[in-house]
């Protein structure tokens, strides 16, 4: 949780208002730039080590072990016990559903602005 004001508000509910204040360019910057923070610069992933030691630096405080471990293995989707830049932007939308939602929104008006430029150039 982060706290925000008198409240608390969770990461489901900050990430997409980060999104839709940046835009789509602009949380994938911002989601990088967290890899980088959170990963071993000697190994250029996040391990669970680095995971736990560089948490804090993004306001991450009161994570228990077990939250870290099962962050670890919800995101590693290929089995090698670290988190790659690819695993960890994956893992951010996973843990938000809203914002899995929306990107939909994002790819449709990907495709479309594709499809209008295509279209503009043939005529």
């Amino acid at each position: 949780m982060a706290g925000i004001g008198k409240g608390f508000i969770d990461f489901e509910d900050l990430l997409p208002m980060i999104a839709n204040k940046l835009g789509f360019d602009g949380l994938i910057n911002e989601l990088c730039n967290g890899f980088q923070l959170l990963m071993d610069k000697d190994k250029g992933v996040i391990t669970l080590d680095s995971l736990r030691n560089n948490s804090i630096l993004l306001g991450l405080y009161d994570l228990e072990e077990d939250e870290l471990v099962s962050m670890m293995r919800e995101g590693d989707i290929d089995g090698d016990g670290a988190l790659s830049q690819m695993e960890f932007c994956v893992l951010m939308f996973r843990l938000s559903p809203q914002l899995m939602e929306e990107s939909w929104f994002w790819i449709e008006d990907a495709i479309h602005e594709q499809f209008n430029d295509h279209s503009d150039a043939s005529i």
